[in-house]
């Protein structure tokens, strides 16, 4: 059995193993160890490299000149030449100088001031004005009636009456006090400098100002006169893609203002439009608006029943552009216009609208589709607010000759068809326009058909009403994959033609430009109870007649776009084997029709 061992013991037995009696102790001579030989290696090594990294900083900094040694350190200056060519490349230390001689010598740019960037836009010509007598005499007499109308109808106010209304944001306290993000779309113009300048003297401050340049190909000049100002509320943002004129509307949805005015670049506004325009905006009567300085009434309907074009010449019918100087028309009280151009002002809320339905085309006409999607789904007006004719500073468009400059409605006739285009199909789904306001419809019946099969049900009725002395009808189809007009044309035996004619007889709803890919009944019914409500208002049919197994959600839009109508107008269900025996009913008095609702 064995003893424990010290663990010391055994330190000591292995000191004595190396100078124990195995060796005479002064014999032993420790190994020559390799190891000794790598540290003395390495260290020579480090040295060396040392003196390389020595004479390269030596040689890369820009203060030190070889060639003129100094005095205190001339054995290093001679060393440094000796080595110059072994350490680096003569080519080498030439790049690195000249780098680093540009970094420390080459000045920061600066800054910038407006006055160094800034450009203005000329105009080399006077206000446009008219010398046709009879034109003049069509304008006034037009711009007469329509004021008349709306006085007696809503009340207009003068600006001093506005401005003495009750208001939400009358600036007292801060509390009442708006903010307003402004949103400049610029691609060409030179009026950039002009636009800031106006908005930093405005009466009431604003909160941002957004300049956007979407495709524009003076974005790098358009940012330099952004940072000119160096004003950190004013922002630059660009993109190489084009958004167009929807661009700057959905950028108006990021903002956490309160209102929104939104500015084309041919509009200078006077230093007092900020606080005008959110005053109005703030009073009960306008705060479900969208305001402005110039717009537009859309034409009236002409002697032979179709409407023109609103570029028409010499035409009455072709509508109102307001404020016109070249007829000497001003704007001197409030004005409801069925669209507004070039400067819109709105809550952020209200902005969300534009985009319910898809628009015609995202080529142009953002500005009818505003205030045709306004009316439609929050029942709110366009308007076009008064200026004081002595004070520029109360006018949105203090240069009105910037608005003659590059209009593309005048110079692109395309323009001009794919935007009666689209004002059309808007009256045709119920947009109620000055002309629908002023000259109240009566019609005998309106029908409706929602597939090809009930056109062709309702189609013998339809036609006996059309053909009987006296009568008006006309009928509804939701478009889209349900029933376009082309169809039910087919189906009636009518020329595809009346498709594309300005002229009452059918219309098309359009209902895919809301619901689009979707398995939910809410955008049918949406959309066929938003157009059926504005169509009823504006005929005023005594009866609104369709097949008894009509899809029943479609059935519900029917029943709620009748009942809102204050004319009391009918809805009938006709059960199709009927619907043949009934036609006398195209022979009964319009009074007489909503009482057979029995039938």
């Amino acid at each position: 059995m064995g003893l424990p061992r010290n663990p010391n013991s055994r330190s000591a037995d292995y000191l004595d193993g190396m100078l124990g009696d195995s060796g005479k102790s002064s014999k032993w001579r420790p190994q020559k160890s390799t190891s000794a030989r790598l540290v003395t290696l390495l260290t020579c090594l480090q040295f060396a490299f040392a003196v390389y990294a020595t004479f390269l900083l030596y040689y890369m900094s820009p203060s030190i000149d070889l060639r003129t040694p100094k005095p205190d350190f001339a054995w290093a200056s001679r060393i440094a030449q000796q080595w110059k060519h072994y350490i680096i490349p003569p080519h080498v230390v030439t790049r690195y100088q000249e780098s680093a001689s540009n970094l420390v010598l080459e000045p920061q740019p600066m800054i910038s001031t407006p006055s160094e960037v800034c450009e203005h836009e000329k105009i080399e010509f006077e206000q446009k004005k008219s010398n046709d007598a009879l034109m003049i005499k069509i304008k006034r007499e037009l711009y007469d009636q329509v004021r008349d109308f709306q006085a007696k109808n809503s009340g207009t106010e003068s600006l001093t009456e506005l401005m003495s209304m009750k208001s939400k944001w009358d600036m007292r306290s801060p509390q009442n006090t708006p903010k307003v993000t402004v949103i400049l779309n610029h691609f060409k113009r030179k009026t950039l400098c002009s636009q800031l300048d106006s908005l930093l003297h405005q009466t009431l401050p604003f909160h941002h100002v957004w300049v956007l340049s979407f495709g524009s190909p003076n974005e790098l000049g358009l940012k330099r006169i952004v940072e000119s100002y160096n004003d950190t509320r004013i922002s630059f943002i660009s993109s190489s893609y084009d958004f167009k004129y929807y661009g700057r509307f959905q950028m108006a949805l990021q903002t956490e203002a309160d209102l929104v005015y939104i500015l084309d670049d041919d509009m200078i506004p006077g230093t007092k439009m900020l606080q005008i325009l959110s005053h109005v905006a703030g009073t009960d009567k306008y705060k479900n608006s969208v305001l402005g300085s110039i717009g537009r009434i859309l034409p009236f309907r002409q002697k032979d029943f179709t409407f023109p074009s609103y570029r028409k010449f010499r035409s009455k019918e072709a509508g109102l552009y307001l404020p016109d100087p070249a007829y000497d028309i001003t704007v001197d009280k409030i004005v409801q216009v069925d669209f507004l151009s070039s400067s819109w002002f709105l809550s952020a809320e209200l902005v969300k609208t534009l985009f319910i339905e898809t628009p015609f085309t995202f080529m142009t006409g953002e500005d009818l589709h505003l205030s045709y999607q306004l009316q439609k789904y929050r029942n709110a007006g366009s308007f076009v607010l008064p200026v004081d004719p002595k004070d520029k500073e109360t006018w949105g468009d203090s240069e009105h000759r910037l608005a003659y400059v590059s209009e593309t409605t005048v110079i692109f006739k395309d323009v001009v068809t794919v935007r009666d285009d689209q004002w059309w199909r808007a009256v045709s789904t119920g947009y109620i326009t000055q002309w629908a306001a002023m000259n109240p419809q009566k019609i005998d019946a309106l029908f409706y058909a929602h597939t090809i099969e009930e056109v062709k049900a309702l189609g013998p009725l339809l036609e006996k009403f059309r053909s009987t002395v006296g009568k008006k009808a006309y009928i509804v189809v939701p478009g889209g994959g349900f029933c376009s007009c082309e169809e039910a044309t087919s189906a009636l035996h009518w020329p595809k033609t009346v498709c594309r004619e300005r002229r009452f007889k059918i219309f098309d709803l359009g209902v895919g430009a809301l619901s689009g890919i979707s398995n939910s009944e809410v955008p049918v019914v949406q959309a066929v109870y938003a157009s059926m409500k504005g169509l009823i208002k504006v005929h005023n049919p005594s009866v609104v007649i369709t097949v008894d197994d009509i899809d029943s959600n479609v059935r519900k839009a029917l029943k709620m776009a009748t009942e809102s109508n204050s004319n009391s107008s009918t809805l009938v269900h006709l059960p199709r084997p009927s619907i043949r025996k009934v036609l006398w009913m195209a022979d009964l008095r319009s009074t007489a029709l909503p009482s057979k609702n029995n039938l």
